[in-house]
């Protein structure tokens, strides 16, 4: 799955030269994330991807479409300013965003099963100037954000509270890691 600049976003498989699926053309928001989500190999689920972009809005795709250039089954506006980041959270039906908004509600839960007006879960008001990165903490039901002006927020989402907050750097974070025994997280920052 590729993602440009000039918001394209296309699959491409390893052994074929030509693209299978164009999912965006160009001319959108570029595209700010991308990912898979983990359970699209198993029978029962259908394998989903899904794109962050510049302009705020998170979009999901079936990925076994046959047509060259399908619709997301799911488009909305997750942050007023950019969407930066996501996670899945539960197959696809629970996603985590983090980005900027106005109200500076940058870390967000929501269920994709649910009208676009009626999604947002939760809404964690945190990271001034917007959160940057995100990642999901499966074991322990956490989520980790890193914000523009190099803090870390820890939130429980089974309780929607934030746990911990510190500044792990000076300048923004741009990566977040987390070892499979989830005792462990890396941050990388601007600097």
């Amino acid at each position: 799955l590729t993602g440009a600049q000039d918001g394209s976003v296309r699959m491409f498989e390893w052994t074929r030269p030509q693209q299978l699926v164009c999912f965006r053309q160009a001319g959108n928001a570029r595209v700010t994330r991308m990912y898979f989500n983990s359970q699209g190999n198993k029978a029962s689920t259908t394998c989903r991807c899904g794109v962050a972009d510049g302009e705020g809005f998170l979009s999901i795709w079936q990925v076994n479409q046959t047509t060259s250039n399908p619709k997301p089954y799911l488009s909305w506006q997750c942050h007023s300013k950019t969407t930066s980041d996501f996670a899945f959270i539960t197959s696809s039906s629970l996603v985590a965003t983090s980005g900027q908004s106005n109200d500076n509600r940058n870390v967000c839960l929501w269920d994709t099963l649910v009208s676009s007006g009626n999604s947002l879960i939760h809404a964690f008001t945190c990271h001034d100037h917007g959160a940057t990165v995100l990642q999901y903490a499966p074991k322990h039901q956490l989520l980790i954000s890193g914000g523009r002006k190099g803090y870390i927020c820890i939130f429980d989402i089974r309780q929607r509270q934030i746990l911990f907050t510190f500044q792990a750097h000076e300048s923004a974070v741009k990566a977040l890691a987390l070892d499979p025994s989830e005792d462990y997280f890396v941050t990388g920052s601007a600097e």
